[in-house]
């Protein structure tokens, strides 16, 4: 089992655009970053599946919905409707309580209100002998990587730039992986680094 953090970033490194809202969940921009997965999808097939392949998932409380503070009622389920494509345990990072919320497709949301390793505990037992991906946003992809939690980075590029966004590698001194892979696709470049073998 291992952890991986699945991500796509623009050219000037950010993972969403400016002014983040309901009308816009990954900011101004931000949509165009994942072109290659459905425009292109077939072009880009293995790398689409390996994403959805983890056991279970693990996402800051922004890629999962809009609201801030104490959660107002239950009724937000999240930005994918009611079968989402993870079909697996997501843990939530979250600093507000709130029950489990099971939909479709094998997909629970877990809110885990005790920080970044409790969430991988639980992301791993609930993953068994799977793989645990961080799927985002950047301040939660941000925080594994300062922890050194992260045993494969999994960048997809997306040819475009940003401005001021929200940034990978924001905050984080140290990057302790080596280059394993990159494929070129006109839509996206991924490139993958796993932890060094000696560590």
């Amino acid at each position: 089992m291992s952890v991986f953090c699945d991500v796509t970033v623009s050219l000037d490194g950010c993972v969403a655009g400016p002014d983040q809202s309901l009308e816009d969940p990954l900011g101004i921009g931000g949509e165009d970053l994942h072109r290659w997965m459905f425009e292109a999808a077939e072009e880009n097939r293995d790398e689409r599946d390996a994403i959805t392949r983890a056991g279970a998932f693990i996402m800051g409380r922004n890629m999962f919905g809009p609201i801030r503070g104490e959660w107002p009622d239950e009724s937000w389920q999240g930005w994918w409707g009611s079968d989402p494509p993870y079909h697996a345990p997501v843990f939530v990072l979250t600093n507000h309580a709130r029950r489990p919320l099971e939909l479709e497709g094998g997909t629970t949301f877990h809110f885990v209100t005790d920080g970044i390793e409790a969430a991988l505990d639980r992301a791993r037992a609930a993953a068994g002998d799977a793989d645990v991906s961080v799927c985002g946003g950047a301040q939660t992809a941000n925080a594994y990587l300062r922890a050194d939690l992260v045993d494969e980075l999994r960048l997809h590029i997306a040819p475009i730039t940003l401005g001021p966004g929200a940034r990978l590698f924001e905050g984080v001194a140290r990057f302790g992986l080596v280059p394993a892979s990159a494929r070129s696709t006109p839509l996206a470049t991924h490139l993958v680094f796993r932890r060094a073998e000696s560590r």
